[in-house]
């Protein structure tokens, strides 16, 4: 079918793992507040990264470059999760996760651009599908 490398079954597990953060997002907004439920969700992230240092024996990599760009990743991506849970608290799950379920094309575009990464004729309809179907999801 596809040639994975290895990428799949971790792909799977982000899938699911990640569609599972979404609903209990969802059912957590329907009993406390919005940033409630961030910082409650946040001693979860916490859990799983003592539980990450201590399979590394606490020796983290060190280099200046990719702790920054690290650094980098964890404060958008928690601001992107702070924006998210103010808005499912608001929207219905089903429409507001497709939407942000969008964020790739983000990545497509910066990596175009900054990292000069190209797409195929296939993957460009895919996205333009994806967007459609989005705008078909929100009316």
């Amino acid at each position: 079918m596809f040639k994975t490398n290895g990428w799949f079954t971790f792909a799977v597990f982000s899938l699911l793992f990640w569609g599972m953060w979404g609903f209990f997002q969802k059912l957590a907004t329907n009993h406390i507040s919005p940033r409630s439920v961030y910082i409650f969700a946040a001693l979860g992230t916490l859990l799983i990264v003592f539980l990450t240092l201590m399979s590394l024996n606490f020796k983290l990599e060190t280099n200046r470059t990719g702790i920054t760009y690290a650094i980098l990743a964890g404060l958008f991506g928690s601001i992107g999760g702070l924006f998210f849970v103010h808005s499912i608290s608001k929207g219905k799950a089903s429409i507001v996760i497709t939407f942000t379920a969008l964020y790739p094309v983000v990545t497509i575009l910066l990596s175009l651009i900054i990292l000069k990464e190209g797409i195929t004729v296939k993957q460009g309809l895919g996205i333009l599908f994806a967007l459609i179907s989005m705008a078909l999801l929100s009316m």
